[in-house]
């Protein structure tokens, strides 16, 4: 029997930490997906530390035991060895690794002795690992977790004991290797139940992978790759940083940054675990925590810093009440040029806040630049407001490269139908607009149906796009006077020929093409007198009470 891959022992291994949790009383709790994240976290660092010492040091790769040898060593070379480490990797001492605090967990105060080496490890690695905050504090790389356990001493030893067995079972070292795709598969496994797409909640909402797929490889064409260099990449509402993955991976790790800001606590911890695992730790401290409409952090002087690439699936709607007025001012009327939603009377968590979100994105885009976002599709073709002017700067300016309409689902938890806009500063040649809508399979997943594309379907919107092809019913490709001439909408349907079928037929032929026609309207027109009849029946049937 084959032992089990490594994606199915990482899944077991997320699952049994998130058992442990549910024994100790915090499944489902809010502080679950610390201990998960954070103990996660834990187990890549104490990993990725190895690796490297072995990468440096091969003979203690062929030791029992790497840590005994590490240890035997002069202490003149346990320094060289530490200095040889790339500086990306994390600093952990013997005593702090998984081995030897396992070998301790029948000491009483265990838990406690577990807390304090995540804090000796976020200090000693603070640096590197933390994320700031938009008034610059560091956010720390780990909690002391045990504590979210309430009880006696006793009980928290126990409940890191279970979190140890869990951690000693499975090892990342041979897998730092891998390359983006296994990491997003187990990292949307990972994190499925901490952030998904509840729509209204601000930064809270989850990407799929093809909509991600498709955006990098749009914007970052097969035969383009390995020319694209020392590139920023923004999202100015990165959640999880699905989307910026996907375009670090297709652009090169090693040739690019990653700049992000979002509001979320959860969100900043989950894009940090997800930088370590894509090999981008670099990038780290150009994670932000805080609003990005209200206090953008990324500055040059007193200016938006501008970026090469940027992404952005950005809520669509929420409550921006407090904070809506304290936009209305001078400082912010070049970067919401096309104005400020209002917050409706009766519903004011469905203020559009995603328009505010577009406008940033252009003002944050440099000449030259590349973006990407997810909107609703009724965004295309709204007929007036602030949509109608963001699209006019978009077109006027020929900045729009194009849009994609995606099927309906393609998010699994709200019905809002999404289109996808692509902009390129450089673009000139006209705009490729495709209507994706009748594409992929529809599946239930838990309550919701959702639609999924397949491979082969992702890669014909991405072909049919970079080709700049026009397709019958699928693609097609206007002038941006075209586009001016119908109220700037971006929908590809708009502009879509209307064919007209001729054949040439005998008077006969004619006449009886005719004829079936009239018979078939007799008949539907005799059905439709039955109907009526058999409603006006019904309805004089009805009775009061």
């Amino acid at each position: 029997m084959n032992p089990p891959s490594y994606q199915q022992q990482t899944r077991d291994l997320i699952d049994g930490l998130k058992a442990v949790c549910a024994s100790h009383g915090l499944g489902n709790d809010g502080n679950e997906y610390k201990i998960i994240v954070q103990t996660f976290l834990y187990k890549l660092l104490c990993d990725k530390f190895a690796y490297e010492m072995k990468r440096a040091c091969p003979a203690l790769a062929g030791v029992d035991d790497w840590i005994v040898g590490w240890q035997a060593l002069p202490e003149a070379a346990q320094q060289d060895l530490q200095d040889m480490l790339p500086a990306e990797t994390p600093r952990l001492t013997a005593d702090q690794l998984i081995p030897r605090l396992f070998n301790r967990q029948s000491e009483p105060g265990f838990a406690r002795l577990w807390d304090d080496t995540l804090i000796a490890i976020a200090v000693a690695n603070n640096d590197i690992f933390a994320v700031q905050t938009d008034d610059g504090e560091k956010v720390p790389l780990f909690d002391r977790l045990s504590e979210y356990v309430t009880g006696s001493a006793d009980k928290r030893d126990g409940f890191v004991r279970a979190l140890f067995n869990k951690l000693v079972g499975v090892s990342f070292e041979r897998l730092f290797e891998q390359k983006y795709d296994f990491y997003a598969a187990l990292f949307e496994y990972l994190i499925k139940d901490y952030n998904k797409d509840n729509g209204g909640k601000y930064a809270e909402y989850y990407t799929p992978h093809a909509v991600a797929t498709i955006m990098a490889d749009i914007l970052v064409p097969q035969d383009t790759r390995g020319t694209v260099q020392s590139v920023t990449c923004y999202d100015p509402a990165s959640g999880s940083g699905t989307l910026l993955m996907a375009l670090a991976h297709a652009i090169g790790e090693d040739h690019c940054s990653i700049w992000s800001q979002d509001i979320s606590q959860k969100s900043s911890s989950l894009l940090r675990l997800n930088l370590v695992l894509n090999k981008l730790v670099h990038s780290i401290p150009h994670i932000t925590q805080g609003n990005t409409v209200l206090h953008p952090v990324h500055k040059v002087g007193k200016s938006l810093r501008q970026f090469d690439y940027i992404v952005s699936n950005p809520p669509f709607k929420m409550d921006f009440s407090d904070f809506r007025d304290d936009l209305e001012s001078d400082a912010n009327a070049t970067r919401f040029f096309a104005g400020i939603p209002k917050v409706p009377n009766k519903a004011k968590d469905k203020m559009a806040i995603y328009l505010l979100f577009i406008q940033h994105i252009i003002a944050s885009l440099k000449p030259g630049g590349k973006a990407a976002v997810v909107v609703p599709t009724g965004f295309i073709t709204a007929a007036s407001g602030i949509e109608l002017r963001i699209r006019q700067k978009l077109v006027d300016e020929k900045m729009i490269a194009g849009v994609v309409s995606m099927p309906s689902n393609i998010f699994a938890t709200t019905g809002t139908n999404v289109s996808i806009l692509f902009l390129d500063t450089t673009n000139r040649d006209g705009v490729v607009l495709i209507d994706a809508s009748a594409l992929g399979e529809k599946v239930k997943e838990g309550k919701n149906q959702k639609t999924l594309l397949s491979h082969a379907e992702e890669q014909r919107i991405v072909d049919t796009f970079n080709a700049r092809e026009a397709v019958e019913d699928f693609s097609v490709v206007v002038d941006h006077a075209a586009i001016a001439a119908k109220n700037y909408s971006l929908s590809a349907g708009q502009y879509f020929e209307v064919r007209i079928d001729y054949a040439d037929l005998t008077p006969e032929q004619f006449a009886a093409k005719v004829a079936a026609y009239q018979a078939n309207l007799a008949g539907m027109f005799e059905r439709s007198r039955e109907l009526e009849g058999e409603i006006a029946k019904a309805l004089g049937g009805l009775r009061h009470g």
